[in-house]
């Protein structure tokens, strides 16, 4: 418990949907920039590796633990190259706390999702973290390199994919062995909180700007 309180301490610190850059900004310009990149942007990016977390979880009852991540990272690497190619997802950030919000609730609710419907899911705002991912390297002054590109979706696919998978196995190690178990339901309210918290910081600038008129 004491380790969930405090990564959602840290998580309250972030802003939302933001441009996580593990290279501190600096430009991507080898492979293994990209790499690097693609492994620390979901890390370092708490909105999305809450909901990675969350999704691993949901996963773990699907029955089908391995495949239902994978609908995740075809469409977030699929909204990454679309953004890269100038093709924006709209509302991208608000979408990303809605995805919290949504898959925190049903990992709460102790229901166990169907493959279909997970994958629907999964797949669906996979887009728009992907298009978020893609951001970060759409607007690399003059653009950066085909070996770059493939690190970098390389990268984001293979930690998040691991993330999903790890979170699920911590879940089963703490004696989680279906979706009504507390352990589980107990990280389904932190993601949740997490997400309520991040969509309050983002009506909060038009509610006190509405307030001053």
């Amino acid at each position: 418990m004491k380790r969930i309180l405090t990564a959602a301490g840290l998580s309250l610190a972030a802003s939302p949907a933001l441009a996580h850059h593990p290279l501190g900004g600096m430009p991507m310009e080898t492979f293994a920039h990209g790499v690097l990149s693609g492994v620390g942007h979901p890390v370092l990016g708490f909105d999305h590796l809450f909901f990675v977390v969350a999704m691993g979880i949901a996963a773990l009852f699907t029955g089908r633990k391995l495949l239902t991540p994978a609908a995740y990272i075809g469409a977030m690497l699929l909204g990454t190259a679309l953004m890269y190619a100038g093709i924006a997802m709209p509302i991208a950030e608000t979408v990303i706390v809605l995805s919290l919000i949504v898959l925190g609730g049903i990992v709460l609710s102790g229901k166990a999702l169907n493959t279909t419907t997970a994958m629907l899911i999964f797949a669906t705002f996979g887009l728009f973290h992907g298009s978020a991912f893609g951001g970060s390297i759409a607007g690399q002054e003059g653009g950066i390199g085909g070996a770059v590109l493939v690190g970098y979706l390389i990268g984001l696919g293979v930690i998040q994919y691991v993330i999903a998978i790890g979170a699920g196995w911590v879940v089963t190690k703490l004696g989680a062995s279906d979706a009504t178990a507390i352990n589980a339901r107990l990280g389904g309210a932190m993601v949740a909180g997490v997400g309520v918290f991040l969509a309050l910081e983002i009506v909060e600038g038009p509610v006190v700007a509405l307030l001053a008129a």
